[in-house]
């Protein structure tokens, strides 16, 4: 099963990672930066703390709130904690999650 995620704005949106080859391709779809972890973890804005604190994040909140996931529905989880994770300054959240449920 292949984790995608779709509607990504290539035009707006750069990856950042480590020097792991298997990611070298990415720059034929948009901006790649890489930080090399044995000299540093950030280069300016380049690092990926980010996304290691989003799967941290992911990884205890399975454990913790779901104690495990089927294959099946991982997508729905990731989807979950993404939304979670990309509204955690807003403050309106709940009203915001609502408006959505209803269709708003």
């Amino acid at each position: 099963m292949a984790l995608v995620r779709r509607n990504v704005d290539t035009k707006n949106s750069s990856l950042m990672t480590d020097e792991y080859r298997a990611y070298s391709r990415m720059k034929t779809i948009l901006p790649h930066f890489t930080v090399n972890h044995q000299e540093t973890y950030a280069v300016g804005d380049i690092h990926t703390n980010t996304i290691e604190g989003f799967w941290a994040l992911l990884k205890r909140g399975i454990v913790g709130q779901y104690h495990k996931v089927s294959v099946e529905y991982l997508q729905t989880y990731i989807n979950e904690f993404a939304y979670r994770f990309n509204n955690r300054k807003n403050e309106n959240v709940f009203e915001k999650t609502l408006y959505r449920a209803m269709g708003v």
